[in-house]
């Protein structure tokens, strides 16, 4: 009886001091992810680099410095601007050119100061006082530059999926999870992707090679320089799985080619991304200075395309990944996808994820940007 005595006592000690003091528990998440009495100031995040990060739990200023798509997708999976500060004068382009605007308004008014002549001012960037940069993994240099100023960074890779536009906008999504929490339509676009992709590959996989077009993309073009997108790069992705062949897959990421290369390789179609100001009449009608087209079967059978740009430019991964592919697998097997209505699929997506009604003028403008979308 004694002893049940004391225990009683005990524990009445004990549920007395955890009243006043949260029971002695660590403030944070507690290791079953639930939340305790206090949250933690700051928590763990493992970015695609594979560094754990110690963030703020909450982040009032983020900037994104060099992963020009990933704006857009933070707004589409916070939805909102919510925590911006500052991007990247390429996506800030991008966004006054496309429907970004139209959803999230406020995106015209972040601060792109901290890139002057496409490198980071990290002076200029320190002044914005960022609880944590976005950044692309690959950029290594600019993680050392971070890293040596004091400012958490987060990596975000374009390279983890071997280019794979679905998986990629995947890993990102993952990433923001981590730092935001889940966001249901962001996932719901995943899903989405990988039920475009498995539809289209079930029709192209089978394809004979003789009946696949050769198809060139120029990644930017301009300055004298051609470059195109080789074999470890987001064209390579959209060539193979549309059903057609690559004539850059011998090169590798973002390669400089001449005219003379082109000549030989002699495409049956070219894409020109929003990265270059280039429109397709400007090669159709041969007025690119010192170059001539007239040569290239492409160009002979006006099979000369722009990239579209909705919410942002369609060549790499995006929240419109899923309607990048459908496209761009109309344009290199028409026949065979023949039963996709592209228009009413774009107004469709637009209204179900963004919940905006597009008009046939809409459409048009989403498929022929304009030159200002490349930010040159």
């Amino acid at each position: 009886m004694k002893l049940k005595k004391l225990a009683t006592l005990i524990l009445g000690l004990c549920m007395l001091v955890g009243a006043t003091t949260g029971c002695g528990k660590a403030s944070g998440n507690d290791a079953d992810g639930g939340e305790n009495t206090a949250q933690a100031e700051t928590r763990i995040v493992v970015d695609h680099t594979g560094a754990e990060v110690e963030i703020p739990t909450k982040l009032n200023k983020i900037v994104i410095s060099s992963l020009m798509p990933l704006p857009s997708v933070y707004c589409f999976y916070r939805g909102s601007t919510e925590g911006l500060v500052g991007i990247h004068p390429s996506s800030m382009a991008a966004a006054k050119n496309s429907y970004l605007t139209t959803v999230f308004p406020d995106i015209v008014d972040l601060n792109t100061s901290f890139v002057e002549n496409g490198e980071i001012n990290i002076e200029q960037l320190m002044e914005l006082e960022p609880d944590v940069v976005f950044y692309s993994a690959v950029n290594t240099a600019e993680r050392e530059m971070y890293d040596n100023a004091g400012i958490k960074a987060i990596g975000f890779s374009t390279t983890m999926s071997d280019y794979n536009t679905i998986e990629t906008y995947a890993n990102w999504v993952e990433l923001l999870g981590q730092i935001f929490g889940e966001a249901e339509k962001a996932q719901e676009i995943i899903e989405y992707g990988r039920s475009v992709e498995g539809d289209i590959l079930e029709k192209t996989a089978s394809l004979a090679e003789e009946v696949k077009p050769k198809v060139l993309i120029l990644f930017n073009y301009g300055n004298g320089k051609i470059v195109t997108s080789g074999s470890d790069f987001f064209g390579q992705y959209w060539i193979e799985t549309a059903g057609g062949i690559n004539v850059a897959e011998g090169l590798t990421g973002q390669a400089e080619i001449n005219m003379e290369q082109i000549y030989q390789w002699n495409p049956d179609l070219i894409f020109i991304t929003n990265f270059s100001s280039v429109l397709p009449q400007d090669i159709l009608l041969n007025s690119m200075e010192g170059n001539d087209w007239s040569q290239v079967k492409a160009v002979q059978d006006g099979k000369v395309y722009k990239f579209p740009l909705g919410m942002y430019r369609w060549f790499p991964p995006s929240s419109d990944t899923p309607l990048s592919l459908m496209w761009f697998a109309k344009q290199i097997q028409p026949e065979l996808f023949s039963f996709i209505d592209m228009d009413q699929e774009i107004k469709d997506y637009y209204k179900k994820y963004y919940n905006v009604t597009l008009s046939d003028e809409d459409i048009q403008t989403i498929y022929n940007p304009a030159r200002e979308a490349a930010g040159q």
